[in-house]
């Protein structure tokens, strides 16, 4: 649909009262470095471009691009405003194209008070959501770090933290991990029998040993990944299958937690309730969520408007911390209007200062003529 132009000025102007430079970002990106940092979740919607010496995708979102570009600018703090279109090949959801308009903000520093910058941009969000008319909209509620905080309040094994975090944003793989058998699992079958043998040599030499069996196989790998990329991944797997299970008290906690979902206030009560019973305390955790909620209320939406899911994700990897989306009740859950979280990591893993957080809004989703 045609955006009015009335509707796109307000949505800059909010953005800009908010604060922060306009830029751009290649249209182009390397297809490996978006896989490893997005996630493999994200390889069946992106659009590659083969022909050079690198595999490369169109941009299937803004928040990877202007990273790279803020960290190359030597700056440790900054906020980026953007307008332009991401690429992504057809879903299911309402709504879905191949290109679409999104305009959006990161924000880059080591913030002395996260909760505050985090109810910030998801009132803005909130706001801008409204701009073209919409009377359904809510707020969905997730956090990384609610369930990481979660699994140490468990006395979890920290490999057994580390590997439940990093499928988190894969509701598949996570509810496969927590439900694993409890029987020993050995690293050469479980994991396979090339990830058990190559997990047993440092990862330059398991690299170059998979590059010779390509050589000799007459193989020449497409996708995006290098030998190294493989290698590792292959090690997390023979990790994962070395690491003992969850025990069947373990595992049901977890599930219980998965399934949370309520207006923020009870959701935290439920968690807290969840890791006491574990012999854990959530009190510092749930204490910030507090003051996050108090902000974020007191800057647009009503509590009533909020619902906190604790298996709430993005299909982004990358985020790690607090996480929503505005979603419209015409449109579904699988076309948000506006979305975004933090993500402090992904900038100290291209080599900048961690801490990060922003969204983008998808304006067409946001006018109240768009209809399920």
């Amino acid at each position: 649909m045609t955006i009015p132009a009335a509707a796109l000025a307000a949505i800059r102007a909010r953005f800009e009262a908010f604060g922060g430079a306009w830029t751009d970002a290649p249209v182009l990106q390397p297809l490996g470095l978006l896989l490893d940092l997005a996630g493999e979740g994200m390889r069946s919607r992106l659009y590659v471009v083969s022909g050079g010496a690198e595999e490369l995708a169109m941009r299937p979102d803004f928040t990877i691009p202007i990273t790279r570009a803020h960290i190359a600018s030597g700056r440790t703090e900054g906020r980026y405003l953007y307008e332009g279109k991401a690429f992504r090949t057809p879903s299911a959801a309402v709504g879905s194209k191949t290109e679409f308009l999104q305009i959006g903000i990161e924000a880059f520093g080591s913030f002395e008070a996260p909760a505050v910058e985090d109810a910030a941009i998801a009132a803005l969000a909130w706001t801008v959501s409204k701009v073209g008319g919409r009377k359904d909209l809510s707020i969905q509620l997730g956090d990384v770090g609610l369930f990481r905080a979660f699994l140490i309040a468990l006395n979890l094994p920290e490999p057994t933290r580390d590997r439940l975090v990093r499928v988190f944003a894969n509701p598949r793989a996570l509810w496969a991990e927590v439900r694993r058998s409890q029987a020993p699992a050995d690293a050469k079958g479980s994991g396979g029998r090339l990830a058990g043998l190559l997990a047993d040599l440092p990862e330059n030499e398991a690299a170059g040993v998979l590059e010779e069996l390509w050589t000799l196989a007459g193989i020449q790998p497409v996708g995006g990944r290098s030998a190294a990329e493989i290698t590792h991944r292959l090690a997390l797997r023979a990790e994962a299958a070395r690491t003992p299970p969850l025990t069947a008290a373990e595992a049901g906690l977890i599930e219980r937690f998965l399934k949370v979902s309520d207006q923020p206030r009870h959701a935290l009560d439920k968690v807290e309730a969840l890791a006491a019973e574990a012999g854990g305390d959530l009190s510092a955790t749930t204490k910030s969520w507090t003051t996050r909620l108090k902000l974020l209320v007191g800057q647009g939406p009503a509590e009533s408007d909020l619902i906190l899911s604790t298996a709430f994700v993005r299909p982004f990897g990358y985020y790690d911390g607090v996480l929503f989306e505005v979603r419209s009740a015409a449109l579904g859950p699988d076309a948000p209007v506006a979305a975004g979280g933090r993500y402090d990591g992904l900038p100290a893993r291209l080599g900048g200062a961690p801490g990060a957080v922003g969204f983008m809004l998808r304006p067409d989703r946001a006018m109240a003529e768009t209809a399920a």
